[in-house]
This record gives C-alpha cells, sequence and structure tokens, in this order.
C-alpha cells in the first residue's frame, strides 16, 4: 500500500462510515433528529418561496372573531343564533358550510328545561299552562331548530377524533371500512376515542369531517390526515367531507403504489370516482396522501389568503349575497379565547379553520404536494454518488478546487431537489444529503487542518513557556502579529500575597503545606484566567500576573479589577473546605496598577521568561504592601480606576510610596456597582464626607463622622487609622503646613 493511501484510509473509512450512519437514517432504522430538524426547515424554506401569494375567493371563511363575540354575546352562542347563521349563508347562495367547531352539549339557553319542569311539578294539573307550553315549544326548543335548519342542506359539521378512549357525542358514517389498508405497508393512524355533536344534529346533517392535524415534533403543522381508523371503519377530514359534498358525496377510493420487497404497498392516494368527466375520462379527483393517509397542506400565503366575514356581520344582514353565493362556506373562529389558533410553517400563529380551506382549495386545483413512494431509492442513488465523489475523488484536488466541487455538489442537490418540487409537485427529503456533503467536506478538509495544527504546535512551543495556553490559543491565529521582543505599552500589573503565610507554613507538616499552596494557587489562577490575565509568575505565596500583552487588550485595568474581585469571591467556598480539614483559613492583599510598562522576554542564556518591568510595575507591588496598612484586601491606583467602568471604589488615601516624589491617590474596589447594597452606598457616602472634612482640617467634624461610621463597622480597620492619625496629627498640623499626603518610609 502506497504512502498516499496509508495517509487516506482513516478518512476513507470514516467517510464510509459517515454514509452508513445516514442510509440508516433513511431506511427508517433510526431517526437522527438533527436531520429530520434540517429537513423541516427545507420543506419550509420550499414552501415558503414558492407559495402562490394569491387569494382564493371560492371558499370564504365566516369569522367567529372578537368583534362577533362583542357584538352577539359569548361563545357558545345559542343554537337559534347559530340557525339564523345556516339560514342566512344559504339564502345567500352558499354551496357547502363546514363548521370547523363541536356542538356537544345541549342548549339550554330558551329556559326549556326550567318550563318542562314546573310542567312536572308545581304545574302539572294547569291544562292552560301545559297548552301554552305546547305551542311555544317549537319556538325554545333551540337544538330541534337547529336540527331543522340543517335538514336537507349540504352542511358538513366538525368533530374531533382522540386517542383517549373517551366517546362523546356521534359519529357521522364512515367512508371505508378499516379492512381496506390491512396488510398495507403505513396504516392508517388510529384514534380510540371522539368528541363528536349532538345526535340530533348528525343525523340531521349531510356529513361529518374530523378537524384534528398532525403536529410535527416542532410544533408546526404541516398536514392533515384525511382519514383516520376508529374501531373497525375509516371516518374522514372535514376537508375531504366538504369536498366530496361539493361533488354529490362521491365514493372513496384507496390507491396503493407498488408492493415493496417486503410484499407490501403503501398507500398513495384518495380517489373521488364519477366526477362527471371532472380531472380526466375516468372522472376521478386524486389526493396525495403519506401512507398513513395525510396530505401535506398547500400554504397559499400567510393567514388570510381566502376571503374572511364576520359571523356579526352574516348574522345582521351585512354581507352581499355576491360575496358567499356559490361558495364553500367554512364556519371557524379566530378569537384568541377559543383556541384555535396554529403554528405552521408560514406563521406561528395561524388559524386553524384557514389550514382546513388550503386543503379544500389544494384538492381542487390538485396542488397538494405528493411524497414519492421511490424517495428512499433516490437518497441512497444520489448519497452513493455524492459518497464516491467526495472520499475518493475530491480528497485529491487543492483545497480551493475541492471546495468549489463540494459547494457545486451541495448546490446540485438543492437544485434538483427544488426543480422537483416546482415543476415536479412532489417532495424529496434532502436533509441527508446535505449534511452528508457537509460531514464529508468537513472531514476531507481535516488533512490542512491537521497541517496548519502542527504550525500552531510549533508557535505553542516558542510562546507556550511564557503564555497561558488559552491566549497562546488566540495568538496562534495570527502568529505573525506576535513577537516576544521587547516593547513599551500601558499594561496594568497584579500582585497578590498571603497574609501571615510565615506562621502559616509553620503550623503545617511539609506535605500538608504543599497541598495548602496547590489549593490556594489553582484557585487563583483559574481566576485570573478567566479574565484574560498572562500569569508571570509565583513568587514563595505571591503571585504576579499582568494584562494587556502578549494579546492586546483595551480593557486590560477593568479585567484586572474583576480579577481582584474574583479572587476575593473565590476565597470563601476554599476556606470553607480548608475548615472542614482543621486548615488555617486563607486571607490575601492585592495591589493593582495601570501604567507604563516594558513587557518582554527577558533573562539569560540559563533562563528567560515573558514578563514585565517598569516604575508602574514597582508600584503595583507596593500597593500590596499597603493594603495590610488599611486594612483592605484590594488596593489599586488612580490611573486604574480611571480605565475601569461600572465598579464602585472608595478612596483611601492620597500617599508617596518610599523612593517617589509624587503622591498618588489610592483606591479601593468595593463591588460591581449592580452587585452594590443600600447599606453598602450609605456606608460609602458617609465615608466620602468624612474623607473631605479630614482633608479641609475640619476635624470635628471629621472625628464625629469617623466614629460613628467606626461604630457601625468596627471591624474596618480603616476608620480606626483614621481616628488614631486625628489623635496623633491635631497638635503638629496646627504649627506645619499639611498637603493631605501620607508618607511611607518602608517598601
Amino acid at each position: 500500500m502506497s504512502a498516499a493511501m496509508k495517509r487516506n484510509l482513516l478518512r476513507w473509512i470514516a467517510g464510509v462510515a459517515v454514509l452508513a450512519v445516514l442510509l440508516g437514517h433513511v431506511a427508517g432504522c433510526y431517526r437522527l433528529l438533527a436531520v429530520d430538524v434540517l429537513d423541516n426547515l427545507i420543506y419550509d424554506a420550499r414552501l415558503r418561496l414558492t407559495m402562490p401569494r394569491t387569494p382564493d375567493d371560492r371558499i370564504v371563511i365566516v369569522d367567529i372573531d372578537e368583534r362577533s363575540l362583542a357584538e352577539v354575546g359569548r361563545w357558545p352562542w345559542g343554537r337559534d343564533r347559530m340557525a339564523m347563521l345556516v339560514d342566512r349563508l344559504f339564502a345567500a347562495g352558499a354551496k357547502v358550510v363546514g363548521f370547523d367547531i363541536v356542538m356537544a352539549e345541549p342548549d339550554g339557553s330558551s329556559g326549556l328545561a326550567s318550563l318542562d319542569r314546573l310542567a312536572a311539578g308545581a304545574l302539572r294539573d294547569d291544562a292552560r299552562y301545559a297548552a301554552v307550553l305546547a305551542g311555544l315549544r317549537g319556538q325554545l326548543d333551540f337544538d330541534a331548530r337547529f336540527a331543522a335548519t340543517l335538514l336537507g342542506r349540504p352542511v358538513v359539521l366538525g368533530y374531533y377524533m382522540n386517542g383517549r378512549g373517551e366517546a362523546h357525542g356521534a359519529l357521522p358514517a364512515p367512508v371505508l371500512p378499516a379492512i381496506e389498508f390491512a396488510g398495507h405497508r403505513g396504516g392508517l393512524r388510529e384514534a380510540e376515542g371522539y368528541g363528536g355533536n349532538l345526535q340530533i344534529f348528525q343525523r340531521a346533517a349531510a356529513g361529518a369531517g374530523f378537524f384534528n392535524p398532525v403536529v410535527d415534533f416542532d410544533g408546526n403543522v404541516r398536514r392533515v390526515p384525511l382519514l383516520i381508523q376508529h374501531g373497525d371503519a375509516a371516518y374522514e377530514s372535514l376537508s375531504l367531507a366538504v369536498v366530496r359534498r361539493m361533488f354529490g358525496n362521491p365514493a372513496v377510493v384507496a390507491g396503493f403504489g407498488e408492493r415493496g420487497e417486503n410484499g407490501d404497498d403503501p398507500l398513495e392516494t384518495l380517489e373521488l370516482k364519477g366526477l362527471n368527466g371532472r380531472n380526466g375520462p375516468n372522472g376521478a379527483l386524486r389526493i396525495p396522501v403519506d401512507e398513513r393517509g395525510a396530505a401535506l397542506v398547500p400554504y397559499r400565503g400567510r393567514d388570510h389568503s381566502f376571503p374572511y366575514v364576520s359571523a356579526a356581520d352574516v348574522l345582521a344582514g351585512r354581507v352581499p349575497h355576491a360575496q358567499l353565493a356559490n361558495r364553500v362556506v367554512l364556519v371557524g373562529t379566530t378569537a384568541p379565547g377559543l383556541l384555535d389558533m396554529r403554528s405552521t410553517p408560514v406563521g406561528s400563529v395561524y388559524p386553524g379553520v384557514e389550514i382546513h380551506a388550503n386543503l379544500v382549495s389544494g384538492m381542487l386545483d390538485g396542488t397538494i404536494k405528493h411524497e414519492l413512494g421511490y424517495a428512499d431509492a433516490i437518497q441512497v442513488v444520489a448519497m452513493a454518488v455524492i459518497s464516491l465523489l467526495m472520499i475518493f475523488v475530491l480528497p485529491w484536488q487543492a483545497p480551493l478546487r475541492a471546495t468549489a466541487g463540494s459547494c457545486a455538489l451541495l448546490a446540485l442537490a438543492l437544485a434538483g431537489d427544488f426543480a422537483l418540487w416546482r415543476y415536479g409537485n412532489a417532495v424529496l427529503p434532502v436533509a441527508a444529503a446535505v449534511v452528508l456533503i457537509a460531514a464529508l467536506f468537513v472531514l476531507n478538509m481535516s488533512l490542512g487542518f491537521f497541517v496548519e495544527s502542527r504550525h500552531r504546535r510549533q508557535f505553542a512551543s516558542l510562546f507556550g513557556q511564557y503564555v497561558p495556553p488559552e491566549l497562546v490559543e488566540e495568538m496562534s491565529r495570527e502568529p505573525n502579529r506576535y513577537s516576544m521582543n521587547g516593547r513599551r505599552a500601558e499594561l496594568t500589573v497584579l500582585f497578590s500575597d498571603v497574609r501571615g503565610f510565615t506562621t502559616i507554613a509553620e503550623s503545617l507538616e511539609p506535605e500538608e503545606l504543599a497541598r495548602w499552596m496547590n489549593e490556594y494557587l489553582g484557585a487563583m489562577t483559574a481566576v485570573i484566567r478567566a479574565q484574560r490575565g498572562t500569569l508571570d509568575k509565583y513568587i514563595g505565596d505571591a503571585i504576579m500576573a499582568f494584562w494587556g500583552a502578549p494579546v492586546a487588550d483595551p480593557g486590560h485595568a477593568q479585567h484586572a479589577v474583576l480579577a481582584a474581585l474574583r479572587m476575593r469571591e473565590a476565597l470563601a467556598p476554599l476556606n470553607a473546605a480548608l475548615a472542614l480539614r482543621g486548615k488555617p483559613a486563607i486571607r490575601i492583599g492585592i495591589g493593582i496598577n495601570t501604567g507604563p510598562m516594558t513587557v518582554g522576554d527577558m533573562g539569560s542564556d540559563v533562563r528567560r521568561a515573558y514578563t514585565v518591568m517598569g516604575d508602574a510595575v514597582n508600584l503595583g507591588a507596593r500597593l500590596e504592601g499597603v493594603s495590610k496598612h488599611y486594612g483592605v484586601d484590594i488596593v489599586a491606583g488612580e490611573t486604574t480606576r480611571e480605565h475601569t467602568e461600572g465598579i464602585v471604589w472608595r478612596e483611601l488615601d492620597r500617599v508617596r510610596v518610599k523612593g517617589k516624589r509624587e503622591a498618588v491617590a489610592i483606591y479601593e474596589p468595593i463591588a460591581e456597582a449592580d452587585k452594590m447594597s443600600a447599606a453598602e452606598a450609605a456606608e460609602l457616602e458617609r465615608w466620602q464626607e468624612a474623607l473631605r472634612r479630614y482633608r479641609s482640617e475640619d476635624w470635628a467634624a471629621a472625628e464625629v463622622l469617623l466614629h460613628a461610621l467606626s461604630a457601625t463597622a468596627p471591624e474596618r480597620r480603616l476608620y480606626a487609622l483614621y481616628l488614631e492619625r486625628l489623635a496623633t496629627m491635631r497638635e503638629r498640623m496646627s504649627v506645619e503646613a499639611w498637603d493631605g499626603v501620607h508618607e511611607f518610609d518602608t517598601k
């Protein structure tokens, strides 16, 4: 075997494995959720791109909308109103009326039941009352009036199927025996129960159809079953029942595809026979369905693709007869409280009644897409060709040519699928082929990736001994931008030290001390790295880190201060764990400073390090030292404070450290602004006033404020420190000039 073949063997094996996994999905051995999601996305995109977006005025939707409820009254309406609605629709010349609502409960709104109870009770011997009641019964029995309105008219009632086994109301006559589908692949969806209309309505109506949709796993309605099996019979949907009534109730004939290898054949079409020469010499209307009897909804556009009229307008006689004459009328609701809005590929809030209108329109126009019975075979052949090209041909091409070839294959697959949809009126799942192309492309490009990775490893071996791995990864993307040569830059440095480390070290055995230090340094280092800091070095128990190099960071001061605050927060769980083992708690001091520094690779031939040097670095180390003097955990310089946002600061003092002429203001970062409590804010405000009084030499007022603060927070050394200063400085300050600066004579 040649070296080239050996290099590609693993890639070939991986490519064949990818193909095998996707073929298992296509064959139905299992489902890959990602592929199904992509198939739905592609289906929805094709649907939205090719929708006619034109209204179909053959179908009118009578809408029980919010205005109808406001004008007529809350739902459900009395059956006398429903009878009036039907009368007015047929008076206007409606061809067929379908109800996307179910009327399962008797109407007691007329009060007839109460009158009957009186006739059977207190007034049972009152012949005059009985005679009057008999005369009024025809007017007050609203259910009977509604049933009489339905009788002899092409009205299709709606009902629903359920899988809970609960049965209410009456079912219409089935359209086919269930045995018709026995032995065929797929089989109809089955329902154990139903919610039907009152028996008196079902007997009077011309028919009824269920209005259950199929809700896909993503919550969208893309198809509706035209037949559902209940018991030993198959029942029709509302849309199919309406179309059948339009053509005189023709018989439904199931059409099956070619018999497969397993000896079964799938359901492919439902045919309505004997339509007086319509749709061909046999006079048949063919409706494509899947193997379980569901049809894809041919959405015409977003909602209101059909004329809508308010039910209130129909009842009030405000709708011109010409708008309803010779039309299919579907009565449904869009009022939010009546809960008949659906999520669909063309709208997340879509009227359920319009789904049925789209199906009726699609059946009449023959625009319902059909799913090819041999779709699996087409997919297998296409994926085999794609795999041969991408596994054994394209890898030998230059990267640019291989990329272009992969893109061409993807475009060809999508274009062929779209052409089949657009011009063949057929649906072919294409997501598996798209995923195959994408997966094999990534696999083929991985060789180039490994070459690039080798270059990155070489870069990391050069820089990785100085810089944290997280930043090395970022730097390796553009290695030419970085150099270890010394340079001058404004950066932020942080020094951290453990308080009382010598005492702690003397109290622990060497092994315990090593473990104690490793836990501490590990926790602090993780915080520094999370804030993009460069860990410079450990100096015993001390940590030195800086921000802004080698990777430029405009927010270097902000990140350094946030790191200090997070380090302080990280001590709480660490100390809790140490306390459980009887180990001493850790307290730290942190100094932060921002300023110009020299950064680069420095050292000797024996040992080198990527580090920072300069006066700003030295001041950062001094600030860590003075933090103990003020009894605070963190001290930062004035420049650092000026380069941060969203941090609440407490000014501690103006100081002059040893070896420096210039005085600097020093600050303590208290917390992030959104984490500051009201009590802390109030205390800070009182401190600022005390500091102002102190610097203006208003000693008495400053002392009063400081005593109050010390009483509120006796643990805070800062207030006691300033009280001590007041006690020792008053006499000296009365004879000497004072500039408000505290001098430190130690490093």
